[in-house]
């Protein structure tokens, strides 16, 4: 299975011409009855052998981890995995470019410097007696814990993302690891929420705040990935790749907010109304994703809607087959959709203006 950026790197590499690299794509979306961009390719994986060296990282990170976490402390931990994490990928990434040990190296270097800032600074700041508060059905509890203030909190995870935005930039000098783009992005997304709630020094629940910023920052990574895009319409180059890890990253910043709001996170039952609202947003997903040709908009929302639906269904008094019902509507659904993509994403884009059709990925 080859994707669409081996083929251009073919191409680079004068392995093939650009001619037959045409004729091979015309022919792949012949074959298949639809385009070849449609299909969102993306590498991954290329032979079991992948799935067997990324077994053997994670067992070496896994063991990186426990060995630095028990025998020294949490942040030593963190720095051996992001050791072993960036010698593995000097061979499996630069050397051998293989894709998914790439991306689970590349996640546990950024992963693993995040936390040992993120357990430094717990080490390091001064912890106080703070009052819990929870609810209990109708009942309100409280008590006292030793632990960190809000801000303290906040602050910790502002150390952990930059430095984890920090080790992305680094890995990306050396690696250009597709996914890599899409890390440093969400760590400085996650400093601006960490900001934040230094900002208003309250509990994560009770910060007003958090949504509407987090909603800003899907908003401005969805920008950022569709520059990536219409830089590489027909979709052949590795920047196809970055914008598709950045719409992964935007869809749930975007989703969160928007259902948070609608009451869908929260567990309890919803009203018709909110239901009927949560359907709507998810038909303007829809909409977007297929205009753009994205399904990352569609895949995050799905959780919210398969939530909203159970709880209507449940309101309803079919508590027993909620959640069959829901997922049999839901999945018919897309299945439909997917079935269709080609042919309602092309009704679609018709209707577009034309200075707009420019700009998105082509449609055959």
């Amino acid at each position: 299975m080859y994707s669409e950026s081996d083929v251009q790197s073919a191409v680079d590499a004068g392995a093939i011409t650009a001619e037959a690299a045409v004729a091979l794509r015309e022919h792949v979306a012949l074959v298949h009855a639809t385009p070849a961009i449609d299909e969102e390719h993306f590498r991954l994986i290329t032979g079991f052998n992948d799935i067997f060296v990324s077994i053997a990282c994670l067992l070496v990170v896994f063991a990186a981890a426990a060995v630095g976490t028990t025998l020294i402390g949490a942040p030593i931990g963190g720095l051996l995995v992001a050791i072993v994490a960036w010698i593995m990928a000097e061979t499996f990434t630069r050397r051998r470019r293989m894709a998914l040990p790439s991306i689970i190296l590349l996640l546990a270097f950024v992963i693993g410097l995040g936390f040992a800032a993120f357990s430094g600074l717990d080490e390091a700041l001064t912890k106080h007696a703070v009052d819990v508060v929870y609810r209990l059905g109708n009942q309100q509890y409280h008590y006292r814990s030793w632990g960190h203030f809000p801000w303290q909190t906040a602050l910790m995870a502002l150390g952990g993302a930059a430095s984890a935005a920090l080790g992305a930039l680094l890995h990306w000098r050396r690696f250009h690891v597709a996914i890599t783009i899409a890390a440093v992005v969400g760590a400085l997304a996650l400093c601006v929420l960490a900001s934040v709630a230094a900002v208003r020094n309250v509990p994560v629940d009770d910060n007003a705040l958090l949504a509407p910023a987090a909603l800003t920052c899907g908003v401005a990574v969805f920008i950022y990935a569709m520059r990536w895009d219409m830089a590489d319409p027909s979709r052949t180059t590795q920047r196809s790749d970055i914008a598709f890890w950045l719409h992964l990253v935007a869809a749930p910043l975007i989703a969160h907010p928007l259902f948070y709001w609608l009451g869908v996170t929260n567990g309890k039952s919803i009203t018709l109304l909110a239901a009927c609202s949560v359907l709507a947003i998810y038909v303007v997903f829809a909409i977007i994703a297929l205009a753009i040709d994205r399904r990352a908009l569609l895949v995050s929302a799905l959780a919210y809607v398969l939530m909203a639906l159970a709880q209507l269904f449940r309101s309803y008094g079919a508590i027993e087959l909620n959640v069959a019902l829901t997922a049999f509507i839901i999945g018919t659904a897309l299945l439909g959709l997917s079935a269709w993509w080609h042919l309602i994403r092309k009704q679609l884009v018709d209707r577009l203006p034309q200075g707009l059709r420019t700009k998105l990925p082509l449609n055959a």
